[in-house]
């Protein structure tokens, strides 16, 4: 017994096919082969059914002689029998006799045997045939009032073992029989009963015939099923689906059903259904652009802006699965069997009961709902909301993320900037809670034209960069007063965005909230003093630093640039000029206006080069000598070393906004 029970599902199943094949290999044999006449002798004489109608005696010779070959007439001892006194018609009436008290049966027949006893290890079953067969009493668990006389089905798995034992198994019977069912049930629809045994991973396990068989979860009712366990150790009809005999596995169904009363249901449903209708529904599903309703066969989906005039993030927050809940038709595509539904619909708009006292300039009170790149939305009453533009959140002219002045869940107050009941559309402020820094008395004096500021670089463009001095307050700082000596083309190659930086108020204009600023004028124009040094005509020491089709632009003393043109940059030796070299330059030409400076390198070797130079000079001079003229400029550039030696320590040493600023 306790090895029966080790066997596994698949190895009864094995050995069921092996015993239906010997069985069938006996019977082909039984047909070829002449009977053996010895082992026909041998089993009446251990069967003892012929002992009465033959002498034991008798019977015993004929075998004796059966085993010497030639001396046993086997034709003789048919016709004659075994002795005197038996007859052909003795042996007519034995076999007659033998018929009726032994039935014929295989192995792997399953058969029906009757309870004749009953133990407590075993179960005594009677099938009709030489011998009664046992069953361990541990098959029949699920027959707990087994009696003597009831009738079940038994497997036989040999008709005779070593022991001469007959073999049986009901619990084998049960699965040769309760396959042979499942095939008529697919075969013919019919409808079955079976036993929920356990969940698993996507369905049910349920019990049919005593064959394991899965129910999906998607086949267990046409609405989606999310616990599982409510069916377990339940009885359930079902219908037989597919059937794998590979691996032994049977696929049932109950959805199916359901499914045809269902979908009489959704016909009537649909041919009566109307935009505007008021059915009742239960949620089957939630997703997060809405919920689906079963409106008793046929589905809807209500959108999750069509739930509540208020805004919410996910149908859970107001619903909740299989929850009965009235809604409103508001579309329905006959063609796709689409239907929208509407909940929020079936109670009036909160814009109708907004109080009418709330206008434009009114203060509100509210809590954010949404924050978005553009602006954030104030919820005053479920279904009423504003928008607050990121645009009305600060004075500041310099666009930032909203986030940065609120987020969801705050609760604010606000102004009403415009309101429009029919549209019911609604925009707010924040920032005319607080007076406009442009409007205060105090702004002609705070920042008048000479006043200096410090403020944070907000943006750079290509003609300068915008400063905020203060909330709402910007200023204007044009490229060229970014620096006296310095060409800049873009403010990036002085400043970025973030840093600090002192300035000076050039101009002022409040009525349209303008502000020119500079940088530069933070220092004295050293141009002025350059005028007395780069005179027409002077030489001075330059490095190349920088080189194009036209020229190279060359430093010269005390941080200031020159420009040398092609023609005038010529060597003496007719070597190339690279970048980094050092040589001398004559100047050619002096702009304090245009901050300009041309130089020449040919005019410092050239006779015909300096003739040119003294041209230049001449018109300068108004009638002096040049001699007149270079005593002049010698006498005031020693009259001005002590004022040039400040100005180079001056712009010598670093200055606050060369250092490196954080962001």
């Amino acid at each position: 017994m306790a090895k029966e029970k080790s066997k596994s599902a698949a190895d009864e199943k094995e050995e069921i096919k092996a015993v239906k094949k010997k069985t069938a290999d006996e019977k082909l044999a039984v047909e070829i082969d002449e009977v053996d006449p010895l082992k026909e002798v041998k089993a009446l004489e251990k069967e003892e059914i012929i002992s009465e109608a033959i002498p034991v005696t008798e019977l015993r010779k004929a075998v004796k002689a059966m085993a010497v070959p030639g001396e046993f007439d086997w034709e003789a001892f048919q016709t004659k029998g075994f002795g005197e006194g038996y007859s052909s018609t003795d042996r007519e009436k034995m076999e007659k006799l033998y018929a009726g008290t032994v039935t014929t049966v295989d192995s792997g027949e399953v058969v029906v045997g009757t309870v004749v006893g009953i133990n407590d290890r075993d179960v005594i079953l009677n099938i009709g045939f030489k011998s009664d067969g046992l069953v361990p009493l541990a098959e029949f668990k699920d027959t707990p009032e087994l009696k003597i006389g009831d009738q079940v089905e038994l497997f036989i798995e040999e008709r005779e073992n070593q022991m001469g034992q007959l073999i049986l198994s009901r619990r084998k019977a049960k699965l040769v029989k309760g396959w042979e069912r499942i095939q008529k049930a697919l075969d013919e629809d019919l409808v079955i009963e079976g036993f929920v045994k356990r969940r698993t991973k996507g369905g049910l396990i349920v019990d049919v015939y005593g064959i394991e068989a899965f129910l999906p979860g998607s086949q267990i009712d046409v609405k989606p099923i999310r616990d599982f366990d409510i069916y377990v150790n339940k009885s359930m009809e079902v219908k037989v689906v597919k059937i794998n005999y590979t691996n032994d596995n049977v696929v049932v169904s109950h959805k199916v059903l359901i499914e045809k009363d269902l979908e009489e249901q959704k016909v009537a449903i649909l041919s009566n259904l109307e935009k505007g209708q008021v059915l009742e529904g239960t949620i089957k599903n939630m997703t997060n652009f809405g919920v689906f309703i079963d409106l008793g066969g046929v589905d809807g989906l209500l959108h999750i802006t069509d739930i509540s005039w208020g805004r919410i993030n996910h149908p859970e927050e107001v619903l909740k699965l299989d929850q009965v809940v009235k809604v409103v038709v508001l579309e329905f595509d006959e063609d796709k069997k689409r239907i929208s539904l509407g909940m929020k619909q079936l109670t009036p708009h909160p814009w109708d009961s907004l109080p009418a006292d709330i206008q434009v300039g009114s203060k509100v009170k509210g809590k954010i709902v949404n924050v978005a790149d553009y602006g954030a939305f104030l919820e005053l009453q479920p279904g009423v909301e504003g928008l607050i533009h990121v645009s009305e959140m600060s004075w500041s002219q310099h666009l930032r993320n909203p986030q940065d002045f609120m987020k969801v869940g705050d609760e604010i107050e606000a102004v009403v900037l415009t309101i429009d009941r029919e549209e019911r559309k609604m925009s707010l402020g924040i920032k005319q809670l607080t007076e406009d820094p442009w409007t205060r008395q105090d702004i002609l004096t705070k920042y008048a034209i000479g006043t200096r500021h410090e403020g944070i670089v907000r943006n750079l463009t290509n003609f300068g960069l915008f400063i905020e001095l203060e909330e709402g307050i910007d200023g204007l700082v044009h490229v060229s007063d970014l620096s006296w000596t310095k060409k800049i083309k873009h403010p990036s190659e002085f400043v970025k965005v973030g840093d600090k930086m002192e300035v000076v108020v050039l101009e002022l204009d409040a009525t349209n909230r303008r502000l020119a600023l500079s940088h530069k004028h933070l220092e004295e124009n050293p141009w002025d003093t350059f005028e007395t040094i780069f005179t027409v005509g002077s030489t001075h020491r330059g490095t190349v630093i920088g080189k194009n089709d036209k020229g190279a632009v060359v430093e010269l003393p005390y941080g200031i640039e020159g420009f040398c043109s092609v023609k005038n940059l010529a060597k003496e030796d007719n070597g190339k000029v690279e970048v980094g070299d050092s040589l001398d330059f004559k100047v050619l030409e002096f702009s304090k206006d245009d901050r300009r400076i041309t130089l020449s390198h040919k005019a410092t070797y050239s006779a015909e080069e300096e003739k040119q130079v003294a041209k230049k000079k001449a018109p300068a001079s108004k009638g002096k000598t040049i001699e007149k003229i270079n005593q002049e400029v010698e006498k005031s550039t020693l009259g001005d070393l002590e004022a040039l030696s400040a100005l180079k320590d001056k712009m010598s040493a670093p200055r606050k906004d060369d250092q490196p600023q954080s962001e």
